[in-house]
């Protein structure tokens, strides 16, 4: 038989012709041909490929007590192949055969008779031919790409059978189990690994059968040897020497043994009472932060850590349809709470200050980075936000399931104030930037750049704010004065306060609705709870938030008061902030940093200039103009917000590094309201210094007269204002992608607490 049939079978296959052969001729098509050694019945380690002219072998039986038998030699029918194409590519198209026919034979959308023509054909390979062993030999010859092929085809041939006949594959259970419990003997894993997780990503990729009893007739029968090949390779025999290069076969057997880890991971969710080996990472997840901080090489680390904060985001099928926390199952939050322990346990230990963020990461055909890398400065700001994002949501697990304020604090005070030395040790304010002397202010420079990540850190931090509140109110008759004012203190020292954190965000935004509105629309982000939870408490804690505005204009203008007077007896000092330590400290003591008080705020608004109280100048945290996705004022009933005046925005951008986009927004007035009445008189963004006239002073003294110097109010609550406007005029024209009712009637709400202390 010529090579020709078994391209044109593949291109029938392609092209959805029908086999009008029986299907046994099509089966010997495609049957592997696979010799193997004398002697060498052991492992298969070493395959021979077939030659262009092979006599015709028998098959052995199978031997279940755990050996791979040996496999047919190739059929007579390669005997006439042309010489165009070699043995391993004639493999190589058989493979891909396999992999075509299971999943057309799995498609609805192909014709009836032409499924039950491929699920004859698999059969007959399956049960005459044995083709499964045949493919488990060929998993661990040297070729990779034939090994890779064959791993991904006795997947398919494995999650083929268990769907179709609810039975799984006894030769490939007897080789997996055979494989893994002879561990670290059997030094190749990995080929047997990567089967596995193959198959679970084809049953979660499944939309038709029910992927919790497939699941579970897989996994059950592997159970316990799973665990035991856990503590195995991660604890018992694990040995950094084997990880020199991360092309050891050791290395190679630990990268797919985290695959693995993931796929149960994500499979978890399909059963409403998880295995142990979908449950092990959470409950010995101290083997594997031990492995983070030895010295196997940086991509398997990355690789870990980027699995472990898929772990603390992960939510059972209930949760992820509610969008609720800690609606959990009991197994859920007991794994959490034992992962998020043990991570706290080694953050309090420095453990985070001892992972090397400089490993280089690989790049295509160089090992250098290219332009916009996210590798900068020397670290990896992609690991970097991930582990700061996996202690974050342990301290938020954690205290959820505290109950006493005794036992919340310490250890919170200690993990924070390692991730906040962890974040000054990595991240460097640039020359062209003010320092950071706010705690509240690391979020949004360590996360800005990754919107999921950072309204996932956002809300940890607001959750543990609500808890810490809720213990605060429960106390609040028993607490003095100086308690009261340490609970203050330790919000801005700790670096969580949900007002100053949301007033860094909308300064790194400019105060941009437009950006808002593209994370309420997307999917990608918890952007929508977190908000909704953030305007409720507004609403409880208004006069908190007009505090912290105020020291936020404050702060501002004493900086702008320094840059142009170029004298130095103004300091930071002065605003109640010094210069961070370099060491770790305890919050309780920390005084060193800045704490926003409503008494300073009032007695130094007094001071300020009218030009610098009302523009704000000089935030060395805002972006340049942002670009929003969609441009949600062009729609045809979009209401006229104007009325006789003008704002412009004339934006400088400064020399940015890769910590932190970085802006300078100089902002002055514009006014050409015809009547110069000082109510209709608009902030705008302005000239450049120096060049403000003096018909514009005289409408910032008209302004001035009227409210109060509280610029950063002003801007954030407008920002908000015309958010709630752009998702009203979208609801009319049913653009919102789901009912935003509720999230409305809490931004008018801010809205009106916001007029009746600026009326208009």
């Amino acid at each position: 038989m010529k090579i020709s049939l078994l391209q044109q079978m593949y291109k029938d296959v392609l092209a959805g012709i029908p086999l009008a052969r029986e299907s046994h001729h099509y089966s010997s098509l495609i049957n592997l041909g696979v010799e193997q050694p004398p002697g060498g019945d052991e492992s298969c380690h070493q395959k021979h490929l077939p030659s262009t002219a092979g006599g015709i072998g028998s098959h052995q039986d199978t031997d279940m007590s755990g050996a791979v038998p040996a496999a047919d030699d190739l059929s007579n029918s390669f005997t006439n192949m042309s010489s165009l194409l070699c043995p391993r590519e004639v493999m190589l198209l058989q493979l891909t055969l396999f992999k075509m026919m299971v999943a057309k034979a799995e498609s609805q959308e192909i014709e009836l008779h032409m499924r039950q023509k491929y699920c004859e054909i698999l059969v007959i390979l399956l049960k005459e031919a044995e083709v499964d062993s045949k493919l488990i030999c060929l998993l661990s010859c040297n070729d990779r790409l034939l090994s890779h092929m064959a791993s991904q085809s006795l997947a398919s041939l494995v999650y083929f059978q268990l769907k179709e006949e609810d039975a799984l594959n006894v030769t490939w259970l007897s080789f997996s189990l055979n494989t893994l419990l002879g561990f670290p003997g059997n030094s190749r894993v990995a080929d047997c690994l990567w089967t596995l997780t193959g198959i679970i990503k084809e049953t979660l990729k499944d939309a038709v059968v029910p992927r919790a009893g497939v699941l579970k007739k897989l996994l059950a029968p592997l159970d316990a040897v799973l665990e035991g090949f856990y503590n195995a390779i991660l604890l018992h025999h694990f040995d950094s020497h084997h990880y020199t290069s991360p092309y050891s076969e050791a290395a190679n057997n630990l990268i797919s043994f985290t695959d693995l880890l993931e796929a149960l991971l994500a499979s978890r969710i399909e059963l409403d009472f998880p295995l142990r080996c979908q449950r092990i990472l959470f409950l010995k997840v101290s083997y594997v932060l031990n492995l983070i901080n030895s010295s196997i090489p940086y991509v398997i680390k990355k690789k870990l850590i980027l699995l472990l904060k898929k772990c603390v985001l992960y939510k059972s099928g209930e949760d992820a349809k509610s969008g609720s926390l800690f609606l959990q199952t009991p197994s859920l939050c007991e794994d959490m709470l034992a992962l998020s322990n043990a991570v706290l346990q080694v953050v309090n230990l420095t453990w985070l200050n001892q992972i090397p963020l400089g490993g280089k990461s690989s790049y295509f055909g160089s090992s250098e980075a290219a332009p916009g890398d996210d590798s900068q400065d020397g670290f990896d700001q992609t690991v970097l936000r991930a582990l700061s994002l996996v202690v974050l949501k342990a301290l938020e697990f954690k205290i959820h399931n505290s109950a006493t304020e005794t036992e919340i604090k310490g250890g919170f005070e200690n993990s924070m104030s390692q991730l906040l030395v962890f974040w000054r040790s990595h991240i460097k304010p640039s020359p062209q930037s003010q320092p950071v002397v706010h705690h509240c202010e690391w979020l949004s420079l360590v996360f800005m750049e990754q919107d999921d990540d950072m309204w996932e850190a956002a809300k940890a931090l607001l959750l543990v704010y609500l808890k810490f509140d809720r213990l605060e109110c429960d106390a609040a008759d028993n607490l003095s004065q100086k308690e009261k004012e340490s609970w203050k203190f330790l919000l801005h020292a700790g670096g969580y306060n949900p007002h100053c954190i949301f007033l860094f965000f909308l300064e790194k935004i400019a105060f941009d609705s437009t950006v808002l509105l593209d994370f309420l629309i997307s999917s990608e982000t918890c952007f929508l709870e977190y908000l909704v939870r953030y305007l409720k408490l507004l609403g409880k804690e208004w006069h908190n938030f007009v505090n912290v505005c105020s020291s936020f204009d404050t702060r501002h203008s004493t900086s702008h008061q320094e840059k142009q007077s170029s004298v130095t007896g103004e300091s930071l000092q002065n605003a109640g902030c010094e210069p961070e330590p370099q060491t770790p400290m305890s919050l309780d003591a920390s005084h060193d940093c800045l704490v926003f008080t409503a008494q300073q705020a009032d007695n130094e608004a007094a001071e300020l200039s009218c030009s610098d109280s009302l523009m704000g100048t000089d935030s060395a945290s805002l972006l340049g103009p942002l670009q929003s996705l969609v441009n949600y004022d062009s729609s045809e009933d979009s209401e006229v917000e104007s009325d006789g005046k003008e704002c412009s925005v004339n934006t400088k951008q400064v020399p940015s590094n890769n910590e932190g986009e970085v802006s300078r927004r100089e902002i002055g007035c514009s006014c050409k309201d015809d009547d110069r009445n000082p109510h209709t008189s608009e902030v705008s963004p302005l000239q450049p210094k120096g060049s403000c006239t003096s018909s514009c002073w005289t409408c910032m003294a008209s302004w001035d007269n009227v409210v109060p110097p509280r610029i950063m109010l002003y801007k954030s609550t407008k920002c908000l204002e015309e958010l709630q406007e752009a998702i009203s005029r979208l609801q009319r024209r049913n653009l919102f992608p789901y009912n935003p009712s509720a999230l409305l009637k809490l931004l008018s709400h801010i809205e009106k607490m916001s007029k009746s202390m600026n009326p208009q």
